[in-house]
């Protein structure tokens, strides 16, 4: 059975950083998913190279173990040379010159390593002998689960279901692979078949208002109708998680529901802050007025000073969008920007222009361009 250098598929040091090797493996996972190459067998294979990688470089333990193997491997395969292995689980000598236990049930030798697992092998097609064999077949050989009907852990798995997951920055979700028939929360139960959770992801376009106020959604996955609960404060990009609603059974995966906040005619948002422009006449610019404003709470009267400016913007305090999921009274809402709009007259008549002429002579005002 040929040695997998985990690190080489990843094109990354022995050395790399946790951060350094997700970064490196949703770059290759981008870049040779199914969907960028359909019907490329090489892209095919080369996907689930750097997944099986990163199954086990992802994973602190995993990676530990395996990174003791490697050490071990070469030494190893020159001791065994002409020795031949035991027949039922050729590696079980392996297993014993690494420090570890050859069978399901096994005790971990003095080196602490425990090579078993509870669940079918054949549910990790695609992946490779040497990852089957030491992290995910144990001692059973290919085709038969080792230790089936025997309670065994939970085992952690980073699974890449979709392109979208990639790009929309999930670089893979944290799932779990549970003996089916066993209890979800990951304590001993009878172990059968092993089932991998794949997550979907469903959108959702809402209006400014439902957004400010809370709304709810239908939405269709796999032919069955959810209805989705958008809280308050969600805005454009915000994924709704759903636990275990990706499919039906126990085994189903997370449903996300992604947001978009349709754009609003009057209202423009920044966080959780709104803006908007307000017309106003010359003379409430000029002598001061107070200016109806709709809000998305309601109608508000904003004072304008005398000698208002056009362009002049005015705060209206907690008239913006609520925080995210927040309750009333738990977190200040956002504020309302208002931008006075002067609105000048047009169709003077005569007398008017003459009069307004008058009026001018009696402004003293500086040359603004000067």
């Amino acid at each position: 059975m040929e040695y997998k250098d985990y690190y080489a598929a990843l094109g990354v040091p022995r050395t790399a950083s946790a951060a350094e090797i997700k970064k490196q493996f949703r770059k290759l996972a981008r870049q040779h998913h199914p969907d960028v190459n359909k019907g490329d067998a090489a892209a095919e294979r080369r996907f689930k190279e750097v997944s099986e990688a990163n199954q086990v470089l992802s994973d602190p333990e995993k990676r530990k173990l395996y990174d003791r193997m490697g050490a071990d491997w070469e030494a190893y395969q020159r001791a065994s040379a002409g020795g031949g292995a035991a027949q039922g689980d050729p590696f079980e000598g392996f297993r014993q010159y690494a420090g570890g236990a050859g069978g399901p049930g096994g005790t971990a030798g003095p080196g602490g390593i425990r090579f078993e697992y509870h669940g079918d092998p054949e549910d990790l097609a695609g992946f490779s002998d040497f990852f089957r064999t030491f992290f995910g077949g144990g001692a059973a050989p290919p085709g038969r689960a080792a230790g089936r009907g025997a309670a065994g852990p939970r085992t952690r798995v980073r699974t890449a279901s979709s392109l979208e997951d990639l790009m929309g920055g999930l670089g893979g979700r944290q799932g779990d692979l549970d003996g089916l028939g066993g209890p979800s929360d990951g304590s001993p139960g009878a172990g059968g078949r092993s089932v991998l959770r794949a997550d979907a992801q469903a959108e959702a376009t809402i209006s400014l208002e439902e957004a400010f106020h809370g709304t709810q959604r239908r939405v269709e996955i796999h032919g069955h109708r959810l209805d989705v609960r958008i809280p308050r404060g969600v805005d454009t990009g915000r994924r709704i998680r759903l636990t275990g609603k990706a499919g039906s059974g126990p085994d189903a995966g997370d449903l996300y529901v992604r947001v978009t906040v349709a754009p609003h005619p009057d209202f423009t948002r920044e966080g959780t802050n709104l803006r908007r422009d307000v017309p106003v006449t010359l003379a409430e610019a000029m002598l001061g007025a107070e200016v109806p404003v709709r809000s998305l709470k309601g109608r508000v009267l904003l004072r304008i000073p005398a000698g208002t400016q056009n362009g002049r913007t005015f705060r209206l305090k907690s008239q913006g969008m609520p925080r995210f999921g927040a309750a009333d009274g738990e977190a200040p809402a956002g504020d309302l920007l208002v931008r006075v709009n002067v609105v000048l007259p047009d169709g003077l008549s005569d007398e008017a222009q003459e009069r307004f002429k008058a009026f001018t002579e009696l402004v003293d005002q500086p040359d603004p361009r000067a």
